[in-house]
């Protein structure tokens, strides 16, 4: 099985790399364990998120980090208005999860904000909100083969109608009560992508294609630094063999 898309324009942000051009400063050091994977990180923490100046200020305070984070990707790419979109996580907004499960032990009252953005897919009905986007929206959530199995929906879309969608995938620290079931060095990180068909004029070509046999490791930060730099890269990332192509 093989997917290929063209990339049309992409946004990335992590508390160290904020926007495009940062990503072109991002070493090998930005995936070691002592980088941004305090228990701390997995709260909100205003000094480490997306300002989110598009969004008005007694809107955003209300938003977690990890919302935060997608939106600010998403609006990286400069999508068309009304876009299709495909919104990525693993985790979710565990931390909010947490809290509120936490309030029903210490038989506290329910928070209806905390309740009603503590849902897979809140990022994605909040960027419908913000950006008044009514068209379609999809949410995903496979493991650690999260981002992969966003690429197989977002090639499945394409096929079906080749209008350039919207892609954003974003993760934050679980945590430390499930600390012990994961080892995600990179995050807090967010990467969007505005995909076309392959045959879709654009600078840089991305192809998919399950492993057949051991492949170099990829990384999310050696992704997006290629991407920054226009350079070549390929290798495992979240399962799949990637292969991305500057042209």
């Amino acid at each position: 099985m093989q997917l290929t898309f063209s990339i049309l324009s992409w946004g990335a942000w992590t508390p160290q790399y904020p926007h495009s051009d940062s990503w072109q400063s991002w070493h090998e050091d930005s995936a070691a364990p002592s980088l941004d994977t305090t228990p701390s990180d997995t709260t909100l923490s205003e000094s480490s998120a997306p300002a989110l100046k598009q969004v008005p200020a007694m809107q955003r305070r209300r938003f977690s980090r990890l919302t935060k984070m997608m939106l600010e990707v998403g609006f990286q790419c400069n999508m068309a208005p009304n876009c299709r979109s495909i919104f990525a996580s693993r985790h979710g907004e565990l931390p909010r999860t947490i809290g509120l499960l936490e309030d029903i032990i210490a038989k506290q009252a329910l928070s209806p904000l905390g309740f009603s953005q503590s849902v897979h897919n809140t990022a994605s009905g909040i960027f419908g909100i913000v950006a008044a986007n009514t068209a379609p929206s999809t949410s995903v959530a496979a493991g650690t083969e999260t981002l992969s199995q966003a690429m197989v929906e977002a090639f499945a879309q394409l096929y079906q109608s080749p209008e350039p969608l919207l892609l954003v995938f974003g993760d934050d620290p679980v945590p430390p009560v499930y600390d012990e079931f994961t080892q995600e060095f990179e995050l807090p990180l967010a990467l969007g992508l505005q995909l076309a068909p392959f045959d879709a004029p654009a600078s840089a070509k991305l192809t998919l294609s399950r492993i057949s046999e051991a492949a170099t490791p990829l990384s999310y930060g050696a992704f997006i630094h290629a991407l920054a730099t226009a350079q070549n890269i390929s290798g495992c990332l979240s399962h799949w063999h990637w292969s991305l192509e500057h042209v």
